[in-house]
Protein backbone atom coordinates (compact mmCIF):
# COMPACT_ATOMS: atom_id res chain seq x y z
CA UNK A 1 0.00 0.00 0.00
CA UNK A 2 1.39 3.43 -0.94
CA UNK A 3 1.89 6.19 1.63
CA UNK A 4 -1.15 8.24 0.60
CA UNK A 5 -3.58 5.34 0.96
CA UNK A 6 -1.99 4.23 4.21
CA UNK A 7 -2.26 7.77 5.56
CA UNK A 8 -5.98 7.86 4.72
CA UNK A 9 -6.47 4.44 6.29
CA UNK A 10 -4.77 5.54 9.52
CA UNK A 11 -6.94 8.66 9.55
CA UNK A 12 -10.20 6.72 9.07
CA UNK A 13 -9.28 4.12 11.69
CA UNK A 14 -8.32 6.94 14.05
CA UNK A 15 -11.72 8.62 13.65
CA UNK A 16 -13.43 5.27 14.25
CA UNK A 17 -11.44 4.71 17.46
CA UNK A 18 -12.08 8.31 18.56
CA UNK A 19 -15.85 7.87 18.15
CA UNK A 20 -15.64 4.64 20.14
CA UNK A 21 -13.68 6.37 22.89
CA UNK A 22 -16.11 9.27 23.20
CA UNK A 23 -19.06 6.87 23.34
CA UNK A 24 -17.37 4.76 26.02
CA UNK A 25 -16.80 7.98 27.93
CA UNK A 26 -20.57 8.55 28.07
CA UNK A 27 -21.26 4.89 28.95
CA UNK A 28 -19.00 5.07 32.02
CA UNK A 29 -21.45 7.60 33.48
CA UNK A 30 -18.70 9.23 35.53
CA UNK A 31 -18.59 12.52 33.64
CA UNK A 32 -17.78 13.01 29.98
CA UNK A 33 -14.93 14.88 28.28
CA UNK A 34 -15.48 18.67 28.03
CA UNK A 35 -15.74 18.74 24.23
CA UNK A 36 -18.94 16.64 24.24
CA UNK A 37 -20.28 17.71 27.63
CA UNK A 38 -22.70 20.27 26.17
CA UNK A 39 -24.52 17.98 23.69
CA UNK A 40 -24.38 15.10 26.19
CA UNK A 41 -25.99 17.12 29.00
CA UNK A 42 -28.72 18.44 26.69
CA UNK A 43 -29.33 14.89 25.45
CA UNK A 44 -29.66 13.54 28.98
CA UNK A 45 -31.99 16.33 30.06
CA UNK A 46 -34.25 16.46 27.00
CA UNK A 47 -34.03 12.92 25.65
CA UNK A 48 -32.90 14.20 22.25
CA UNK A 49 -30.46 12.15 20.19
CA UNK A 50 -26.87 12.52 21.41
CA UNK A 51 -25.28 12.10 17.98
CA UNK A 52 -27.62 14.64 16.37
CA UNK A 53 -26.95 17.20 19.11
CA UNK A 54 -23.21 16.64 18.74
CA UNK A 55 -23.52 17.33 15.01
CA UNK A 56 -25.32 20.62 15.75
CA UNK A 57 -22.55 21.67 18.15
CA UNK A 58 -19.87 20.64 15.65
CA UNK A 59 -21.64 22.63 12.92
CA UNK A 60 -21.50 25.70 15.19
CA UNK A 61 -17.77 25.07 15.69
CA UNK A 62 -17.28 24.96 11.90
CA UNK A 63 -19.22 28.21 11.38
CA UNK A 64 -17.07 29.95 14.00
CA UNK A 65 -13.92 28.67 12.29
CA UNK A 66 -15.07 29.99 8.91
CA UNK A 67 -15.83 33.41 10.40
CA UNK A 68 -12.41 33.53 12.07
CA UNK A 69 -10.56 32.53 8.91
CA UNK A 70 -12.50 35.08 6.83
CA UNK A 71 -11.53 37.82 9.28
CA UNK A 72 -7.93 36.63 9.27
CA UNK A 73 -8.09 36.50 5.45
CA UNK A 74 -6.89 32.91 5.60
CA UNK A 75 -9.10 31.78 2.72
CA UNK A 76 -7.14 28.57 2.09
CA UNK A 77 -8.38 27.19 5.42
CA UNK A 78 -12.06 27.80 4.64
CA UNK A 79 -12.32 24.84 2.24
CA UNK A 80 -10.85 22.59 4.92
CA UNK A 81 -13.31 24.04 7.44
CA UNK A 82 -16.26 23.22 5.19
CA UNK A 83 -15.04 19.64 4.77
CA UNK A 84 -15.45 19.23 8.51
CA UNK A 85 -19.25 19.22 8.05
CA UNK A 86 -19.53 15.92 6.11
CA UNK A 87 -16.85 14.50 8.40
CA UNK A 88 -18.94 15.51 11.41
CA UNK A 89 -22.04 13.90 9.93
CA UNK A 90 -20.27 10.57 9.47
CA UNK A 91 -18.56 10.85 12.85
CA UNK A 92 -21.80 11.54 14.74
CA UNK A 93 -23.51 8.62 12.98
CA UNK A 94 -20.75 6.44 14.44
CA UNK A 95 -21.54 7.89 17.86
CA UNK A 96 -25.19 6.88 17.42
CA UNK A 97 -24.28 3.35 16.34
CA UNK A 98 -21.88 2.83 19.25
CA UNK A 99 -24.41 4.34 21.69
CA UNK A 100 -27.04 1.80 20.66
CA UNK A 101 -24.82 -1.29 20.82
CA UNK A 102 -22.56 -0.58 23.81
CA UNK A 103 -24.28 -1.39 27.12
CA UNK A 104 -23.99 0.49 30.39
CA UNK A 105 -23.24 -0.90 33.86
CA UNK A 106 -24.21 0.12 37.38
CA UNK A 107 -21.11 -1.51 38.84
CA UNK A 108 -18.67 1.21 39.87
CA UNK A 109 -15.60 -0.94 39.20
CA UNK A 110 -16.76 -1.82 35.69
CA UNK A 111 -17.57 1.85 35.02
CA UNK A 112 -13.99 2.83 35.88
CA UNK A 113 -12.71 0.09 33.57
CA UNK A 114 -14.95 1.49 30.81
CA UNK A 115 -13.60 4.98 31.56
CA UNK A 116 -10.03 3.68 31.26
CA UNK A 117 -10.74 2.18 27.84
CA UNK A 118 -12.55 5.40 26.88
CA UNK A 119 -9.49 7.52 27.68
CA UNK A 120 -7.13 5.16 25.85
CA UNK A 121 -9.35 4.99 22.74
CA UNK A 122 -10.00 8.74 22.71
CA UNK A 123 -6.29 9.52 23.02
CA UNK A 124 -5.19 7.02 20.38
CA UNK A 125 -8.00 7.98 18.00
CA UNK A 126 -7.30 11.70 18.35
CA UNK A 127 -3.56 11.17 17.89
CA UNK A 128 -4.00 9.00 14.79
CA UNK A 129 -6.46 11.33 13.05
CA UNK A 130 -4.67 14.57 13.97
CA UNK A 131 -1.25 13.25 12.99
CA UNK A 132 -2.33 12.51 9.43
CA UNK A 133 -3.15 16.20 8.85
CA UNK A 134 -6.11 15.59 6.54
CA UNK A 135 -9.34 17.15 7.89
CA UNK A 136 -9.52 18.23 11.50
CA UNK A 137 -12.25 17.13 13.86
CA UNK A 138 -14.35 20.29 14.54
CA UNK A 139 -13.43 20.17 18.23
CA UNK A 140 -9.75 20.40 17.35
CA UNK A 141 -10.33 22.75 14.44
CA UNK A 142 -12.03 25.42 16.51
CA UNK A 143 -9.25 25.31 19.12
CA UNK A 144 -6.63 25.91 16.41
CA UNK A 145 -8.71 28.70 14.86
CA UNK A 146 -9.18 30.44 18.22
CA UNK A 147 -5.46 30.07 18.95
CA UNK A 148 -4.70 31.82 15.64
CA UNK A 149 -7.29 34.53 16.27
CA UNK A 150 -6.05 35.45 19.75
CA UNK A 151 -2.39 34.60 19.12
CA UNK A 152 -2.21 32.07 21.95
CA UNK A 153 -0.69 28.61 22.17
CA UNK A 154 -2.91 25.69 21.20
CA UNK A 155 -2.41 24.16 24.67
CA UNK A 156 -3.64 27.21 26.56
CA UNK A 157 -6.49 27.73 24.11
CA UNK A 158 -7.53 24.09 24.53
CA UNK A 159 -7.63 24.45 28.31
CA UNK A 160 -9.67 27.65 28.13
CA UNK A 161 -12.04 26.15 25.56
CA UNK A 162 -12.58 23.11 27.78
CA UNK A 163 -13.39 25.44 30.69
CA UNK A 164 -15.92 27.30 28.54
CA UNK A 165 -17.61 24.04 27.53
CA UNK A 166 -17.76 22.85 31.13
CA UNK A 167 -19.16 26.19 32.28
CA UNK A 168 -21.92 26.02 29.65
CA UNK A 169 -22.69 22.44 30.67
CA UNK A 170 -22.90 23.35 34.34
CA UNK A 171 -25.21 26.30 33.59
CA UNK A 172 -27.51 24.15 31.44
CA UNK A 173 -27.55 21.40 34.06
CA UNK A 174 -28.22 23.60 37.08
CA UNK A 175 -30.75 25.94 35.49
CA UNK A 176 -32.76 23.28 33.64
CA UNK A 177 -32.23 19.97 35.46
CA UNK A 178 -31.30 21.53 38.84
CA UNK A 179 -28.47 19.04 39.16
CA UNK A 180 -25.07 18.50 37.57
CA UNK A 181 -25.28 16.39 34.41
CA UNK A 182 -22.30 15.13 32.41
CA UNK A 183 -19.58 16.49 34.68
CA UNK A 184 -17.82 14.35 37.26
CA UNK A 185 -14.59 12.68 38.28
CA UNK A 186 -14.43 11.09 34.84
CA UNK A 187 -14.30 14.54 33.28
CA UNK A 188 -11.19 15.47 35.25
CA UNK A 189 -9.53 12.12 34.54
CA UNK A 190 -10.35 12.45 30.82
CA UNK A 191 -8.87 15.96 30.60
CA UNK A 192 -5.57 14.76 32.06
CA UNK A 193 -5.52 11.21 30.72
CA UNK A 194 -6.33 11.84 27.07
CA UNK A 195 -3.49 14.34 26.75
CA UNK A 196 -1.04 11.86 28.26
CA UNK A 197 -2.18 9.10 25.88
CA UNK A 198 -1.74 11.42 22.89
CA UNK A 199 1.76 12.40 24.07
CA UNK A 200 2.72 8.74 24.58
CA UNK A 201 1.37 7.78 21.15
CA UNK A 202 3.42 10.50 19.45
CA UNK A 203 6.52 9.47 21.41
CA UNK A 204 6.20 5.83 20.35
CA UNK A 205 5.18 6.37 16.73
CA UNK A 206 6.92 9.67 15.93
CA UNK A 207 9.16 8.22 13.22
CA UNK A 208 6.28 6.38 11.53
CA UNK A 209 4.11 9.51 11.59
CA UNK A 210 6.87 11.56 9.98
CA UNK A 211 7.32 8.87 7.33
CA UNK A 212 3.64 9.08 6.37
CA UNK A 213 3.17 12.86 6.32
CA UNK A 214 6.46 13.93 4.77
CA UNK A 215 7.51 13.08 1.21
Amino acid sequence: MDKKRLRILVYVVGMFILALGLTLNTKANLGVSPIISVPYSISQITGLNFGDLTFVVYAIFVIVQIIIHIRLKNHKRIASDILQLPLSLIFTRLLNIFTVYIPTSQNLGIRFIILTFAIICTGIGAAMSLSMQIVLNPGDGIVQALAERFDKSVGITKNLFDCINLSITLCISLFIAHQIVGVGIGTVIAVVGVGRVIALFHHIFESKIEYLIFD
